[in-house]
């Protein structure tokens, strides 16, 4: 009888912190969707939401973000520095943000996750819905994959790439324990939610040191960027199967590189250690048959932002390189 009571005392206290942890989880997210609400449309595709912000006028413009983020990485003050050349059409990736997960990023925990290719279909659907044609699209770290997947999946429909820090290639060893832990079974179910409850706000602003790193987050960055949408249950269970099942597809993607025969203008800086510079865009430089590269020495993942000239130039570049100028 007292091996029982002891036993019904664990499980009761296990139910009771689960309940505390799933609250606190569920007050977060709510705290976070209220503070950070949509600032563009939502576009319904075939029953899936998807967040996207239109600015200005002239060819159109795709900017597509990477793991973790949403479109107000480019809202911060890209697209104000855009609008008055292009029609700048922003999207946040499927999971990210405000765009609903596709169904194979929905469970609680799932290897089959949502490829670039499905990823940029969705997308271009989207794109269809706004009357957006030939556009130059440009893509930041894992959204440079799902940007080099919207070229193959739309060649001549595709004016010109921009790939910034983009995860282009096949690279070797595993992405670090934290995704590991996040895309297993024990951390999608268990680990997940007690982030979503529990992680401190100073954690979350050392991680954006990391991405920006060597050079610092601009002035208003991290209470702008609404990175506590990514702790959204939903969001890090999407982003971790997501980029937990990249490499597979980079890997078929490499050889259909040559088929992107369109102008592509390669940004990436030499000190990034997310996606390095000699892994991914040298590597990629030989691969693509019309490819312009710009260096930036000692320049980390974040050159939308610290070498923000030269981004918007390699745009430019591109737009004229393929006409639109």
């Amino acid at each position: 009888m007292l091996l029982g009571r002891k036993t019904l005392f664990v499980l009761g206290l296990i139910l009771i912190l689960v309940g505390v942890v799933q609250w606190r989880a569920r007050a977060h997210e709510a705290a976070a969707n209220a503070v950070f609400p949509p600032i563009g449309e939502l576009i319904n595709v075939g029953g899936v939401t998807v967040h996207a912000k239109v600015v200005g006028s002239g060819p159109d413009l795709v900017l597509i973000h990477g793991a973790s983020g949403n479109l107000r990485d480019f809202t911060f003050d890209m697209a104000d520095k855009l609008k008055d050349k292009y029609r700048v059409i922003m999207f946040d990736r499927p999971g990210m943000g405000w765009t609903d997960t596709l169904p194979k990023d929905a469970g609680a925990w799932n290897t089959a996750a949502a490829s670039p290719a499905e990823q940029a279909i969705l997308l271009q659907k989207a794109a269809d819905r706004l009357g957006v044609t030939d556009p130059i699209v440009l893509g930041h770290s894992y959204g440079g994959a799902v940007a080099l997947a919207w070229g193959l999946e739309r060649p001549e429909k595709t004016k010109a790439l921009v790939l910034v820090s983009a995860v282009s290639e096949e690279w070797q060893g595993d992405l670090g324990w934290q995704y590991r832990l996040t895309g297993s079974l024990l951390g999608s179910t268990v680990i997940i939610p007690v982030v979503t409850a529990f992680i401190p706000f100073g954690f979350v602003q050392k991680s954006i040191d990391l991405i920006f790193a060597p050079q610092r987050a601009p002035e208003g960055y991290n209470s702008y960027i609404g990175a506590a949408l990514a702790l959204r249950r939903p969001s890090m269970r999407a982003n971790a199967q997501q980029v937990n099942t990249l490499l597979p597809h980079i890997k078929q993607m490499v050889a259909q590189y040559s088929q992107l025969t369109m102008p592509v203008e390669v940004v990436h800086g030499t000190a990034d250690t997310i996606v390095p510079f000699d892994v991914h865009a040298k590597v990629l430089m030989t691969q693509l048959p019309n490819a312009v590269l710009t260096t930036l020495p000692g320049i980390g993942h974040m050159p939308q932002h610290v070498a923000q000239p030269q981004v918007l130039s390699a745009i430019d570049n591109a737009a004229e390189r393929a006409g639109l100028r």
